[in-house]
């Protein structure tokens, strides 16, 4: 079964979010994902992502301000569970790494 990982890292300062969010994705299996929470748009953290075989999706939020969910590139049950989650309580997409979020 899938399994959401939950990080708040508004309340943290740099470089803790980004360090803390590589350690969780390591042990990420099929079908987990991880959802960030931060106060700012994590910018270093997108390169990191993409060098190291992550999709995401990020929301603008005002309750939050910035949702990330995170999972492997390849996960197509993950990617299927975020974007049912964000569709249902209507997230507005801010950025994201994949190009068709209707699959």
């Amino acid at each position: 079964m899938a399994k959401e990982y939950l990080m708040d890292a508004r309340d943290m300062e740099p470089p803790e979010p980004l360090i803390h969010t590589l350690e969780i994705l390591d042990d990420l299996k099929e079908g987990d994902y991880l959802r960030f929470l931060h106060r700012r748009e994590p910018l270093p953290l997108y390169d990191n992502l993409n060098q190291a075989g992550f999709s995401y999706i990020t929301c603008a939020d005002s309750d939050v301000a910035y949702e990330v969910f995170i999972w492997n590139k390849d996960d197509i049950e993950a990617q299927s569970t975020i974007q049912s989650q964000i569709q249902s309580v209507n997230l507005k997409v801010h950025f994201s790494s994949i190009s068709n979020l209707d699959s």
